[in-house]
């Protein structure tokens, strides 16, 4: 489904922030790049929809090379969603949802039968959600809104930078279950992007994780935990584990 060859990003004589990437995502697969910050992370997830451009290798969608269409026309077949959201403050909850389809010439008819349909979908029920405007939302709505959005023109491919972080924990555990339940029922092919171990761990098929805009491993989270390819992929998935042993140890002190 998604082929990247090679992928290289250098800005100027710079050190390349992503170097010779070779990942692939198959149909319906859920995959998390995983890495510090400043790993290359984001920037190996904006070459697949040509918000940045590789210097050297490619991006294969279906076995088409993105670069051979109009940037644009490329991005309105896949859903983006990162973690400001990027909802449009001067209009409503549904005008927001309802953009790409407008843009891509949809009925009007059409656009609020979509736009019904994704508020519950993403657990917007409530009528009176869809005439607020961002402003008047939790983050939570606010980021169950941009998932709408981002599904709206009813893509295959979503695109998902940190989307969960600046949540509270509650609403961000609760979000990131529901997206994994919607990536499954829509048969997505999913690349998240985090930073947290416990986050991908939860929700990948497979981890790829990057240091310095290397790939060091890919791997189920069964595998990536059995069988680290370093010390650093090792540190890594110790996190969560960490994390289990010090609220153990907390709730026992308590």
């Amino acid at each position: 489904m998604i082929q990247l060859e090679n992928l290289t990003k250098q800005y100027g004589g710079r050190a390349p922030v992503v170097r010779g990437v070779n990942l692939h995502a198959a149909a319906g697969e859920f995959l998390v790049l995983i890495g510090e910050s400043g790993s290359g992370k984001t920037t190996t997830l904006n070459m697949i929809n040509r918000l940045t451009e590789p210097t050297n290798g490619r991006v294969l969608i279906g076995g088409e090379d993105v670069r051979a269409g109009d940037a644009v026309s490329v991005r309105r077949q896949m859903g983006f969603v990162f973690q400001e959201v990027g909802l449009f403050p001067h209009m409503t909850v549904a005008e927001n949802i309802g953009i790409t389809p407008r843009l891509l010439g949809w009925p009007a008819d059409r656009i609020g039968a979509r736009v019904h349909e994704l508020l519950a979908l993403v657990r917007l029920e409530n009528a009176e959600i869809a005439k607020r405007f961002p402003a008047q939302l939790s983050g939570g709505q606010r980021q169950r809104a941009g998932l709408a959005r981002a599904l709206a023109a009813r893509p295959k491919i979503m695109l998902m930078d940190e989307p969960f972080g600046a949540l509270d924990a509650l609403i961000r555990d609760e979000l990131a279950a529901d997206y994994r339940a919607i990536h499954n029922k829509l048969g997505l092919t999913t690349i998240l992007v985090t930073h947290d171990m416990t986050e991908a761990f939860l929700l990948a098929d497979r981890i790829a994780v990057m240091r310095d805009g290397e790939l060091l491993q890919v791997a189920t989270p069964k595998e990536l935990a059995a069988e680290p390819a370093n010390d650093f992929v090792k540190r890594l998935i110790e996190i969560p584990r960490q994390r289990a042993e010090k609220l153990a140890r907390a709730m026992q002190s308590a």
